[in-house]
């Protein structure tokens, strides 16, 4: 999936890009990201603690660039450029650091991340792409973060709006299609939905590749 491993070699930030002071950041949680689908993967994984006054997205509105990015090519570096810019973030995760080669989140498969927050009031959100798609994304928004022991969350599978959905592996990346990745030249819905799954209309049977919510399982735990 040479799109996914460009965009890691092309990757913008860690976690100290975020400029976190460890000695003051406390509590530290873990967040484990279980994918809970049939057959999908899911590409790099960018988790962030952050002020409740940023989101990643929001349903109804237009994708920002760098999500349509990432929803599209499974490149997380524009979406975290974004984040960085808003001066808000506290700190960040991927689980491209985690993973290795292939960077991918496989069905049944979980990834752990550790995150950090020196406020109790910062929330936590996480994305990534999932294969194959057109512009689809597993998603957890501004969710709240446990005081003590351990909170679960399950995350739906939402839709960019910035391509159409047509199923044709010409237009999707990843191992399943090896087709290209963003088409900033196509226009989908023009908003963030949740998305529908796989309707079995290009090359994707839908009797393997369709989903119902959820898509993901994420547990968050304070360890400290």
């Amino acid at each position: 999936m040479k799109s996914v491993i460009t965009a890691l070699v092309l990757l913008a930030f860690t976690s100290s890009a975020f400029a976190t002071d460890k000695k003051s950041a406390v509590p530290v949680y873990e967040v484990t990201i279980t994918n809970i689908t049939k057959a999908s993967q899911f590409t790099p994984i960018l988790a962030a603690t952050h002020r409740a006054s940023i989101q990643y997205f929001e349903l109804g509105s237009p994708a920002s660039p760098g999500l349509a990015l990432m929803a599209e090519d499974g490149n997380i570096a524009l979406l975290a450029e974004e984040l960085t810019a808003t001066g808000k973030v506290l700190d960040a995760a991927n689980s491209a650091d985690v993973l290795g080669p292939p960077p991918l989140l496989f069905a049944g498969q979980s990834v752990t991340l550790k995150l950090t927050s020196p406020t109790r009031r910062a929330r936590l959100s996480l994305a990534a792409m999932i294969l194959p798609t057109n512009d689809s994304f597993v998603a957890l928004d501004s969710v709240g973060l446990p005081r003590w022991g351990q909170r679960t969350y399950y995350a739906r599978g939402y839709d960019a709006g910035s391509e159409p959905n047509d199923e044709w592996c010409a237009n999707i990346p990843g191992p399943t299609c090896g087709g290209a990745g963003a088409s900033p030249e196509e226009d989908g819905e023009g908003f963030v939905h949740v998305a529908s799954g796989i309707q079995g209309i290009g090359d994707l049977p839908s009797a393997t590749y369709d989903w119902r919510n959820p898509v993901a399982k994420v547990v968050i735990r304070r360890v400290k």
